[in-house]
């Protein structure tokens, strides 16, 4: 099972969460989150990372200018929760709170109702999207070590995606929580 912590604020984490197996990091930016990061920030957190490791940029921004900074960063995928003009190749990660599948490109469909906010997600509707959709979906929305094996038993998801579930506060991430939750959604006991 595929794996993105999201939300990360400094290099550290994302080298941890790197070293705990994940295969993807995500920044949030061009947002009021708590964890939002600079583009020089997560410039500095993607360069840090091994060339297996994807890196996301994470943004519920409209702005074409948000878009453009975002792309500056060379990231392996965007993750928007609204339809922008994302160029030719480029992957997009779309963002959605229910489980409607919106007309714009995408490569991949993320169900987060929570953005962050640890709200669990409804995993008959999650299950449901999988089973709808055209493109791998992703799920997020309240997981952490102690419910994400059990949510990717129902749901079948192609990959999951946790933030708050693997912090001590906002941002800030927890190494044994992050190893935890690598393990428990790849069904290894410890």
């Amino acid at each position: 099972m595929r794996l993105k912590i999201c939300g990360i604020t400094r290099v550290r984490d994302a080298l941890a969460a790197e070293a705990a197996g994940a295969d993807a990091v995500g920044v949030v930016m061009f947002s009021d989150s708590p964890r939002s990061v600079t583009p020089a920030e997560a410039a500095a957190i993607f360069a840090s990372l091994g060339p297996f490791t994807g890196r996301v940029c994470v943004s519920a921004t409209d702005d074409p200018d948000d878009l453009a900074g975002m792309l500056a960063l060379h990231p392996t995928a965007v993750q928007v929760y609204c339809d922008l003009d994302v160029p030719p190749g480029v992957r997009v990660i779309r963002g959605v709170g229910d489980g409607k599948i919106p007309e714009s490109r995408f490569d991949a469909l993320l169900l987060d109702a929570s953005r962050g906010s640890g709200m669990h997600c409804d995993l008959r509707e999650a299950e449901a999207l999988v089973r709808a959709s055209p493109v791998p979906v992703i799920l997020s929305g309240g997981l952490g070590p102690e419910n994400i094996g059990a949510a990717v038993a129902v749901v079948r998801p192609y990959a999951v995606d946790v933030s708050s579930g693997v912090e001590d506060s906002p941002g800030i991430k927890n190494i044994d929580k992050m190893k935890a939750c690598v393990m428990a959604c790849r069904g290894i006991t410890p």
